[in-house]
């Protein structure tokens, strides 16, 4: 056997270090195009999240439109009479604000309903912190006796369980009509 020359291990080395940057090259095309496989990734992520935001909107304005025309028949059956439903009622004083979906009035009850097309306890929370605040910020109804309601196309029983005993009113769908699920003897809360 011989012995490698000088020359025969230089240009080993320089082979070698060709397939490197070879290597090095095909690695760095490879990254960029994850990098811009990940970026088209994401915008899609964010296009079909808006979309599905959307949707969920326009689910909420769904029932909104089934509670308005609803509401009189619904809160008249509960003793209260109603002169108005005001929709999208928003207020912005300073850095606080408030949106109220639907507001059932008379001349002296208002019962804010919160509408949802698949009603979670955040939802419900959420509404209860905007009821608290809904005085101040609506002085108008400074003098009211003000009651909270929510309503969705899906309410899941426990969410429904929980409203209830926060003192909310629960509307859902029964059939084609909309109903207080509430027991008839419930005593809604008034803030």
């Amino acid at each position: 056997m011989t012995q490698p020359t000088f020359d025969y291990i230089l240009r080993l080395f320089k082979e070698t270090d060709e397939k490197f940057k070879k290597t090095d090259k095909e690695f760095e095309e490879t990254k960029k195009l994850i990098r811009e496989v990940s970026l088209a990734t994401d915008r899609k992520i964010k296009e079909v999240s808006a979309s599905i935001g959307k949707l969920g909107n326009r689910l909420g304005d769904f029932i909104e439109d089934a509670v308005r025309p609803a509401a009189v028949r619904l809160f008249q059956g509960r003793g209260i009479i109603v002169h108005e439903v005001q929709q999208n009622v928003t207020v912005q004083r300073g850095e606080e604000g408030l949106e109220i979906d639907l507001m059932v009035v008379n001349d002296s009850e208002a019962v804010a309903v919160e509408c949802k097309s698949n009603l979670k306890i955040d939802d419900v929370n959420e509404h209860l912190e905007r009821l608290a605040k809904l005085k101040r910020l609506l002085p108008r109804y400074a003098g009211f006796n003000v009651m909270g309601a929510v309503a969705a196309m899906v309410i899941p029983d426990n969410v429904a369980r929980y409203a209830a005993g926060k003192g909310l009113f629960v509307i859902g769908q029964s059939g084609e009509d909309m109903t207080i699920r509430n027991d008839e003897d419930f005593s809604p809360a008034v803030w």
